[in-house]
């Protein structure tokens, strides 16, 4: 790959009576490697980004806050002490009007029966508290990246095996170009 000048960027693509079949090849796998890693990743970066932003979106829409209390004293010091929490069993009633219990996080050392709030799906299930717009947006965009840088490596290296057959194709037919030449030089001195 030539990047030494301007002018010497598409010197595969000029005229030369020396360029062989091989050359041109190389020239279109090139291209057609760059053009395919450039769209792919692109392509499955934005869908990655498009999807994970509509989930997202659809738990902050479907995932509501519920009055919960706790079942019994969390161990630790008071709650104006720390600022750390401890998970701890709460009870809450679902939407079907049955009584759920489950563990979240606290503040150490509340009395049972505090009141807590806690975050369920449409079914009543705990679930962590959803992201915010900000926070959905930066988390999608992250895991678009990774997933498009990912998707971009498959054509990459797919070309570069593909230029690497042919490096080796082009190295055997120099094997044997030169077996049948090298005869008629004659003797070398030596």
């Amino acid at each position: 790959m030539a990047f030494r000048c301007p002018r010497g960027w598409l010197w595969r693509w000029r005229r030369n009576p020396l360029k062989r079949r091989a050359d041109v090849v190389e020239a279109w796998v090139l291209l057609g490697t760059g053009t395919l890693t450039v769209v792919v990743g692109v392509l499955a970066g934005v869908t990655v980004t498009r999807s994970v932003e509509r989930e997202m979106a659809r738990e902050r829409a479907e995932w509501r806050p519920v009055a919960a209390s706790l079942t019994e004293d969390t161990p630790g010091p008071p709650p104006a002490s720390s600022v750390e929490q401890v998970w701890a069993e709460v009870r809450w009633v679902a939407p079907d009007g049955s009584m759920r219990t489950g563990q979240a996080r606290v503040r150490p050392g509340s009395p049972g029966g505090s009141p807590v709030t806690v975050w369920t799906d449409g079914e009543g299930s705990l679930v962590a508290e959803p992201a915010s717009e900000e926070q959905a947006r930066l988390r999608s965009s992250l895991v678009g990246g990774f997933v498009g840088g990912g998707a971009a490596v498959v054509p990459l290296v797919g070309g570069r095996l593909l230029l690497g057959r042919l490096e080796c194709r082009r190295l055997d037919q120099w094997d044997v170009d030169w077996a049948r030449f090298d005869p008629l030089w004659g003797p070398r001195a030596g």
